[in-house]
């Protein structure tokens, strides 16, 4: 029966059309990734009817709440690429042994921030602002979330595992059943509804960490009844030093990527912060609003990377190259969509979050102007996902250290010197640009060393 089942996976990875096996895998993904962004939009316009300050403190806790997402996802793509590699080499036993390290290592790196939450956060906001006001509201938001972030890690492990196996519809499942259970309780807990306390901040981070836990409940669900393809038994598990080394082999560029997407937001932050506060909210509001248009193509790309890790196993090239064609195509597409309605709407976009004057004077500009790099970035991320896909770690972590830490912030602090805030939000279309020319550099040489000789 377990032949059977993996010959099932063979065929839908290896030999289904590849237009419509990209679109049976990611369709699900790109579902349940707006749906995440929806909650996280949703998440910010509740905070900002309690004040700006609560939405600033929202904003600048974002670096932290970035890190965690991208520690759980990089240890996933970790494993998610050995994962899909080992089925691809029918080797189930492999499967079953990094799907196992996984789980483990999401309980590890929950632990790291539960220490975080614990003993770090008044320290991280101190060292952004001195308005008592938004240090107050950061502690409440980002202790919740941090203390119980047993839920976000172990969702993205497990809805990575499913992933893996091609289940990508039981995957959009259990995170909008979450996302859903999210927006639910936000009102309720951040005003004080049916009984229930007024929390404000506080009330926002406990309905995202309870959504995040029904999420990973379900999913846990969906793995142990489901997904055959790998066993969770956890009898006689020991942690390998070797299987982990191989995990972040993979994974550790990725959390590296991600950490430096912290350290670039947190740094704006900071140059953002030294001419307004405002600013730094409009900052907050802009990364919420361009989840709609990214989170489709990262779900697109969580797609993408088993196909090609499942095919570079099976070595068909043809396989791959078309499906990072498909890909390029559809995030070009996505992002065009996304460009027009920054530059149409920006009015309508801000006030969804009780945008005062202020507000609006210098976020009208800075959505039009961020927007310029939405085409750009869309060749750039594929790029990024490809490299993980085919075990090309060191790439990745070449193009966003170029991206987000010599090219970014340093463009940023430069443009800050005009004493303009707006000349700031050109940063972003200069450096995606630069990016795009090193990313087509990079895949054409992974092309000519990997893929092409398959």
């Amino acid at each position: 029966m377990e032949i059977s089942r993996d010959t099932l996976t063979e065929n839908k990875m290896g030999v289904m059309p590849v237009h419509k096996l990209l679109l049976n895998i990611s369709v699900p993904m790109v579902i349940s990734m707006i749906v995440q962004a929806l909650y996280n939009v949703v998440d910010s316009i509740f905070v900002a009817q309690i004040g700006e300050n609560a939405l600033t403190a929202v904003s600048l806790a974002f670096p932290i709440q970035g890190l965690m997402i991208g520690v759980g996802v990089g240890t996933g793509v970790g494993v998610n690429s050995f994962l899909s590699r080992s089925l691809g080499e029918k080797n189930s036993a492999n499967a079953s042994k990094s799907a196992l390290h996984g789980i483990f290592l999401a309980w590890v790196s929950c632990a790291v921030f539960m220490f975080v939450g614990f003993f770090l956060t008044d320290a991280f906001f101190r060292s952004q602002t001195d308005i008592e006001e938004i240090v107050r509201c950061g502690n409440d938001y980002l202790f919740v979330v941090c203390a119980f972030s047993f839920g976000v890690f172990n969702q993205i492990m497990l809805e990575r595992l499913l992933i893996s196996t091609g289940k990508t519809f039981y995957s959009m499942v259990s995170q909008s059943v979450g996302a859903v259970t999210n927006i639910l309780l936000d009102p309720v807990m951040i005003f004080g509804l049916f009984g229930f306390p007024r929390m404000e901040v506080t009330g926002a981070a406990l309905a995202t960490v309870i959504g995040q836990t029904v999420s990973a409940v379900i999913a846990l669900t969906f793995n142990l009844r489901i997904n055959h393809e790998i066993s969770l038994k956890v009898k006689g598990f020991r942690p390998s030093f070797g299987m982990i080394g191989r995990i972040y082999s993979v994974a550790l560029p990725s959390i590296l990527m991600s950490s430096l997407g912290s350290i670039m937001i947190y740094g704006l932050n900071r140059i953002l912060i030294s001419f307004t506060a405002t600013a730094t909210a409009v900052f907050g509001v802009y990364f919420k609003l361009q989840s709609f248009i990214f989170m489709p193509i990262f779900g697109l790309n969580n797609g993408m990377v088993p196909i090609i890790a499942y095919n570079y196993g099976a070595r068909k090239r043809e396989r791959i190259v078309n499906t990072i064609k498909l890909a390029m195509i559809y995030a070009v597409g996505i992002m065009l969509l996304g460009t027009a309605v920054f530059q149409i709407f920006p009015r309508e976009l801000l006030a969804m979050f009780n945008a005062t004057p202020d507000m609006l004077a210098l976020g009208i500009p800075a959505l039009r102007i961020i927007s310029a790099h939405f085409f750009f970035a869309a060749f750039c991320i594929v790029s990024l996902s490809v490299f993980q896909a085919l075990g090309n770690g060191v790439e990745s972590l070449i193009v966003v250290l170029s991206r987000q830490i010599f090219l970014l912030l340093p463009i940023a602090w430069l443009l800050s010197l005009t004493g303009d805030v707006n000349a700031i939000w050109w940063s972003f279309p200069i450096t995606e640009f630069i990016t795009l020319l090193l990313c087509a550099a990079l895949i054409k040489r992974v092309h000519d060393k990997k893929v092409s000789m398959l």
